[in-house]
């Protein structure tokens, strides 16, 4: 694996040289490319400097050793050290996931429950909103269906940040969201005091950095216009502001209403239409490639069960990768980052055995 290092430098010295030409950032596109490759080989070459230094001192500690057992005793020390080097430089080495920096369109869906699973849904994006909080992003609501008792049937959100280390990227973190959320509580409509079972499904999609990236031909868009509308199927509105785009060739449908007007509604649309195209043709590449280079957490059915909030025990537990605990109550405020954690850690250890069984 280490073999590729150089190569990864010389690459790097090449967008230290771009980054340096006023012209690259006429192009604000290819600019934040740029910007986050660079960030991203930036911790390559730190880390294979920390590396080779820290080889360098135990191999000198180790040849004064020979000569005065003073020196012995910091040998283990050193040893140590230079192993944690060689493992920080070994992970950031896993190819990472392209998509990584980019932002993302993140949509709830009330699934199983009825009422029930549309006030999770709620209690979800609250969830998710608390949490981009803490990262610093932002969170800008897309498009939503309230159910009767507040809740929602459907609600689409788009979290950005702004870190150019694809590391930090918020696609990075909230990709391992996407799959069926299993509640267990007593619900706001049950008068037995009874616990009932509900799931809420989370689609996640990468959001596209440039309208460019996706290439869409206006001929293969079907575009509807309609009065958006509001519980109960009631006229909010009057006027044809509420939209409905189709995609023919891949039969993609994206509705929005939430906005007063019906260029803002397309464009919205248009977003999560690029979106979800883009996921499409990630999911057609991951499909082709062999099972050993596919993410054991990404390449998950999203309509699988992936986590379960018990609200009697005050515990979560994410079914893929055995992570409990038992502070439900914090996790549902926003502090999700451990949970996170464990599926980063599941799926670098599932590449790095993918790596080691190429090799």
């Amino acid at each position: 694996m280490f073999e590729s290092v150089s190569a990864l430098l010389s690459e790097h010295a090449d967008l230290e040289h771009q980054l340096a030409d006023p012209a690259l950032h006429a192009d604000a596109g290819r600019a934040k490319r740029v910007n986050r490759r660079y960030a991203e080989l930036s911790q390559i070459k730190a880390a294979h400097e920390r590396w080779t230094a820290a080889g360098e001192d135990l191999a000198a500690a180790r040849e004064l050793a020979r000569e005065d057992e003073a020196f012995a005793d910091e040998v283990p020390t050193l040893e140590q050290g230079a192993y944690e080097a060689e493992e920080r430089l070994r992970r950031l080495l896993i190819p990472r996931d392209p998509d990584d920096g980019r932002d993302v369109i993140m949509e709830i869906k009330g699934g199983e429950g009825g009422e029930e699973s549309a006030l999770f849904a709620a209690d979800l994006l609250r969830m998710y909103e608390h949490y981009a909080t803490s990262r610093g992003w932002k969170t800008e609501m897309l498009e939503h269906t309230t159910s009767d008792m507040g809740g929602y049937k459907d609600v689409q959100v788009a979290i950005k940040g702004s870190a150019s280390d694809p590391a930090q990227g918020v696609w990075a973190s909230l990709k391992y969201e996407g799959g069926v959320h299993r509640v267990q509580r007593v619900p706001a409509t049950e008068s037995q005091g009874r616990i009932h079972t509900s799931t809420t499904g989370v689609l996640v999609f990468p959001e596209v950095d440039e309208p460019e990236e996706v290439q869409i031909d206006p001929n293969d868009l079907k575009i509807d216009v309609f009065r958006s509308s509001g519980p109960g199927g009631q006229s909010v509105n009057t006027t044809d502001s509420a939209v409905r785009i189709t995609h023919l060739p891949s039969g993609i449908v994206v509705s929005m209403q939430n906005e007063k007007s019906q260029l803002q509604n397309r464009e919205a649309g248009m977003r999560v239409l690029r979106a979800r195209l883009l996921a499409k043709q990630q999911e057609e590449l991951d499909a082709a490639a062999s099972d050993a280079r596919r993410s054991q957490i990404r390449g998950m059915d999203r309509s699988e069960r992936i986590r379960t909030y018990n609200f009697p025990e005050n515990r979560i537990a994410d079914h893929r990768t055995g992570f409990k605990a038992y502070n439900l109550d914090t996790v549902m405020d926003g502090a999700l980052q451990a949970v996170i954690d464990s599926c980063i850690s599941a799926d670098e250890e599932a590449r790095l055995a993918a790596l080691a069984d190429e090799s």
